[in-house]
Parts: structure tokens; C-alpha cells; sequence
């Protein structure tokens, strides 16, 4: 510890992100990235933002891309934050929504950052079990709270609550924000940026790293009452006004307005994703329900460590959890149809 630190620095237990292997040539299946490219149409967007305007300061608002979000979901311009990916539009609502008196509840298998947010902002945090099928009990979150926080899907699981239930959890809380982490809903779910009109107490955050193939870009965004987005704009006004720059605001903004691209990418990964579940059950795999660009597959009688370093020295790269109730899944991101097939050769000769 250097003597230099603030105090605090030394508790804190930072995020480990997915490895991001050197090697060429690995079937690289670990960090939920998109096989498909970004919009042809994001490209030409960010090409022509390299010009001689880079020595001037971007919007700081972003109102480019905000608008490119309220167009496509039927929204207010104030209803609608963006920042430099979704895990910034995170952390600034933990620091200014989540600082209460009352614990925050969030899933014990979830996004590994909801704990870290926790220790840099000093929040208390009451971790809520999954069920035995790995799912969330909304029945679970009616307890005091200074905030509920939960993906949806689910991750690492996949899992997917209805809509339905997510109201329940607005409904039985009224007096907390209720944060719907939507990283990977675009692969089977429907958004809950749909009730945010019925329900004040409601934010989503949503990342352009999934299903728009922009994870290199870094864009994110928030929807929810003006209120809370009024929160979120205050801190981050109140740290760094300009978090996107030009090229992100003009390819984040192109990505959302190209719809068709959009959808037939994110067909091919759902299509793949089953393809990829039905390989992996034929090897005799239980694999969690996947709303997700990604599955959670265990194998009954073969260990998911050994398993994972047996995939490695075939140069195929998923990702291995070591906490307790997940230690036997692996979390495989689904990639093009040939990088899934050497998956699933490669645990066949296993």
C-alpha cells in the first residue's frame, strides 16, 4: 500500500474484465463480443468525423445521439443519458441514485461490477440468491432497500425475466429506483424502456457493445424519468462533461438508425445461439435458457476447470467463474458459425 493513497484505496477489490488473449488465431469466446461487425453505415459515420474538427471539444450533451435513441424508442430527449459505456452510465447512477441509508439488493450470481460499485461509493449492498434454476424471485426484492440492481438477462446465466415481472418489482417498491441493466437484451428479450412512463422509479441502461458490435467504441446510455436522468447528467457534469467523443456521438447515432442491419445481425447470433445449445446438449451438456449472445452450459461429469484449460490448449477461449454456486458452468459467447463448430469439436475430442 503506498503511503500516498487515499484511505480508502487499499478495501477497495477492483473488476477483473475477460481476458483479452495476444495469440492470433484463437476461437476467442469469452467476452460477449459480437462476431458481426459494426453498421457499414456506423463506419462511414465515424470516417467522416476525422477531419479537421478534432480540435474542437464534442457536444457534451451528445443531443446527436440522444435523439438517434428517442427516435428509435419513442421516448423524450430528457428522458435519455448517454456516456462512455453502459458500466459509466452505471457507476454514475450507483454514486447518485444508490447512496441511501438502506441496503441495495441485487442478484448473488450477477454482473461482478455491482459489488465493486458498491465498495467505491461506500454502499451497502444485500446480495439476493438466485433460485435453484438460477433465476431471480421478484417475491425476493419486496424487502426494505435503497435501490434494487439487476441485468436482464441475466449474467453470466442468460436468464431472462418477462416484463411482467419486472413490473411486479417496480409495484412492490415504489419508493426505490429499480435499475434494469439491459446489456444483452436485443437477443431475445423485449425491453423495459416501455414502462418507464408508468413507473418514475424505473431506469434502463443499455450498451451499444452487444448487440451494435461497438464494444471497441465505448457508448452507453440510460432511459428513464427526467428525474433520475437529471441525476445522472449532474454527476457526470459534475466529473467529466465531455465522455464521447466525436467519433463515438456521429457511430453510436448511425448504428440506431440502421434498424435492418441492426435486426439481421442479431438474428444470425439468436440462430446460432440455438444451433450452439442443441451441439452443446447433444454432448450431454445442461445449458441455462439463453435470452442472451452468450450460453451457460455444465457438463454432469466433467469438471468445468479442466474442461476450460482443455479448450485453451486447442486454442478456444471461454470463460470460467470460480465462485462457489457457478464453479462447474462455463460461459461461452456465441461467435460466427465456424468459431461455435470448432467449440463444439473441440469438446467432442474432450
Amino acid at each position: 500500500m503506498s503511503k500516498f493513497w487515499s484511505p480508502f484505496v487499499k478495501d477497495l477489490v477492483p473488476y477483473v474484465p475477460g481476458e483479452q488473449p495476444k495469440l492470433a488465431k484463437l476461437v476467442k469466446l469469452n467476452t460477449n463480443e459480437n462476431p458481426y461487425g459494426p453498421s457499414p453505415k456506423a463506419i462511414a459515420a465515424m470516417q467522416a468525423e476525422l477531419n479537421d474538427n478534432l480540435r474542437l471539444y464534442p457536444d457534451p450533451n451528445g443531443e446527436r445521439l440522444k435523439q438517434a435513441v428517442a427516435d428509435y424508442y419513442g421516448v423524450r430527449l430528457d428522458q435519455v443519458f448517454v456516456g462512455n459505456g453502459s458500466d459509466e452510465v452505471l457507476a454514475h447512477a450507483f454514486h447518485g441514485l444508490f447512496q441511501h441509508d438502506k441496503p441495495l439488493l441485487f442478484p448473488d450470481i450477477s454482473y461482478s461490477f455491482y459489488p465493486v460499485y458498491c465498495g467505491l461509493y461506500g454502499i451497502s449492498a444485500e446480495v439476493i440468491a438466485l433460485d435453484e434454476q438460477f433465476r431471480i424471485r421478484v417475491e425476493d426484492y419486496a424487502r426494505p432497500n435503497g435501490g434494487i440492481v439487476f441485468p436482464n438477462p441475466n449474467a453470466p446465466t442468460g436468464c431472462l425475466l418477462a416484463l411482467e415481472a419486472i413490473e411486479h418489482v417496480l409495484k412492490a417498491n415504489p419508493d426505490s429506483v429499480v435499475l434494469v441493466d439491459e446489456a444483452y437484451i436485443d437477443f431475445g428479450g423485449a425491453t423495459a424502456i416501455s414502462l418507464v412512463d408508468q413507473y418514475p422509479n424505473l431506469l434502463v441502461t443499455q450498451t451499444l457493445s452487444k448487440s451494435r458490435s461497438l464494444a471497441g467504441l465505448r457508448v452507453g446510455l440510460a432511459v428513464g424519468h427526467p428525474d433520475l436522468i437529471e441525476a445522472l447528467e449532474r454527476i457526470k457534469n459534475s466529473f467529466n462533461s465531455y465522455p464521447l467523443d466525436r467519433m463515438a456521438i456521429a457511430g453510436a447515432a448511425a448504428a440506431f438508425a440502421d434498424r435492418e442491419y441492426f435486426e439481421r445481425t442479431c438474428q444470425q447470433v439468436i440462430e446460432s445461439r440455438e444451433l450452439t445449445v442443441a451441439g452443446l446438449q447433444a454432448l450431454g451438456f445442461e445449458v441455462l435458457p439463453s435470452a442472451a449472445n452468450f450460453v451457460f452450459a455444465r457438463h454432469p461429469h466433467k469438471d468445468a476447470a479442466t474442461l476450460a484449460a482443455g479448450l485453451r490448449e486447442q486454442g478456444v477461449i471461454v470463460r470460467h467463474f470460480t465462485q462457489a454456486r457457478i464453479a462447474q458452468f462455463l460461459r461461452i459467447s456465441i461467435g460466427a458459425p465456424e468459431q461455435n463448430q470448432a467449440l463444439l469439436d473441440a469438446l467432442s475430442s474432450l
